[in-house]
């Protein structure tokens, strides 16, 4: 691979080019010069875009795809396009397919169906034998075979000793464990948040209770066994403050936030629309603030787009029985950077890559370029033309945004948007 990419702002913090205007040139595949003009030594192809950024690859650690199984919400080959043309390098990919990924064999599927792209999808193992939360599924199989992590991906482990042998099995590895943090007899058969808009909408709510119970649970098994716990996608206040509390106590914990929950509030529900429903659901404006403040003060260590399509025929019904989940790779960069700064935007889709045990390379001469392409200042409407998944039931749709993805470079391949 030889390419010369032309006037990129580079921000990466671990390069010593950080916030320069710079010409790169990529040769045989590795970083081979940086400098504000370089001249393109025999034909190479060239990359010149307009107000064109750099940074390091962006990660996100949830995302669905459906295959095996469910081809018809999105296959793995598509949705490694769709997060390419988001920005994305790396993705771990849940294992809410049919079956469920829960042997080595799985893996060793879903791996060779990824091999060869320019993202690299990291699979993630389901915690219990078909996601069914009764025994433990295999494991440290899947770990040999490539597995990065194990979550039975928006189900909670509703027994707490099993959690408790989780804990303790992986730590022989060092394997990372998911639970999804509600309590399903808290949750009952709620839909929404519960609140005055669950209540104005006639619909039964979810109350934060449900969510914070399950993780104070898991936060003292975590104390009580060791190893590594990660809570995805919280959605309240007080799981942030519990987990900042866990934290201050140095439990090995970590947590995300979707995307979508540091941006709406269930306040948008007031039209029944389906593309709203989402597991966490939607909170109150003070749960999103604490969020976003969690994020700030690094209590919440990343975000993710939690990218789940959903076929038409499961969201295009009434709201009680349509299925939870959007898409959201493609909306990723533009929502979050229409909250926070472009150098906290960065961080955000970045900083995830230690837990995961993804590799981080800056962006300085002698390294193999594992980079985003950007351009920040891009202002515009989110709609159907900006959705590359075959499914398209997008939250953010006909929300103003800001910043688009190019593309990226990466595993030796180039995959800039058209």
């Amino acid at each position: 691979m030889n390419i010369l990419i032309k006037s990129a702002t580079i921000i990466d913090p671990k390069s010593e080019f950080h916030n320069l205007t710079q010409d790169i040139l990529i040769e045989n595949g590795v970083i081979s010069k940086i400098a504000k003009a370089l001249k393109n030594p025999d034909n190479y192809q060239e990359i010149k875009l307009e107000n064109l950024h750099l940074s390091q690859g962006w990660f996100d650690s949830s995302v669905s795809f459906g295959e095996p199984g469910f081809e018809e919400r999105d296959t793995i080959k598509n949705g490694l396009k769709t997060a390419a043309s988001s920005g994305f390098t790396t993705v771990a990919m849940n294992a809410n397919s049919n079956p469920v990924i829960d042997s080595n064999a799985d893996i060793t599927f879903v791996n060779a169906k990824a091999n060869n792209h320019a993202v690299t999808l990291l699979p993630i193992g389901a915690l219990t034998t078909g996601s069914k939360g009764t025994d433990l599924a295999e494991i440290y199989d899947m770990n040999t075979a490539g597995a990065v992590a194990f979550y039975d991906y928006k189900k909670p482990i509703t027994n707490p000793n099993l959690m408790k042998i989780a804990l303790q099995y992986a730590s022989n590895f060092d394997g990372l464990v998911c639970s999804f943090p509600q309590e399903n007899k808290i949750a009952g058969s709620g839909v929404m948040n519960e609140n005055i808009t669950s209540t104005s909408l006639g619909l039964k709510g979810i109350p934060a209770l449900a969510e914070e119970l399950h993780v104070a649970r898991d936060l003292f098994l975590l104390e009580y066994t060791g190893g590594k716990l990660h809570i995805p996608t919280i959605s309240t206040g007080t799981s942030v403050n519990l987990i900042r509390e866990a934290k201050k106590k140095k439990l090995d914990v970590t947590c995300s936030v979707a995307i979508h929950n540091l941006y709406f509030t269930d306040s948008v529900l007031i039209d029944f629309n389906t593309h709203f429903k989402v597991l966490p659901p939607l909170r109150t404006e003070e749960d999103k603030l604490a969020l976003i403040e969690g994020v700030k003060d690094g209590t919440i260590d990343m975000v993710t787009s939690d990218h789940n399509p959903i076929h038409i025929e499961h969201k295009k019904i009434e709201f009680d029985h349509a299925k939870y989940g959007t898409i959201g790779l493609e909306s990723a960069f533009g929502a979050l950077q229409s909250i926070f700064t472009l150098k906290k935007t960065i961080d955000l889709l970045t900083k995830g890559k230690p837990r995961f045990k993804v590799e981080t390379t800056s962006i300085n001469i002698g390294n193999t370029p594992n980079i985003t392409l950007f351009k920040p200042d891009a202002k515009y409407t989110f709609s159907k033309n900006d959705i590359v998944s075959k499914s398209k039931n997008a939250i953010f749709e006909n929300e103003a945004l800001k910043g688009k993805a190019y593309g990226i470079i990466a595993n030796n391949k180039v995959a800039i948007n058209n």
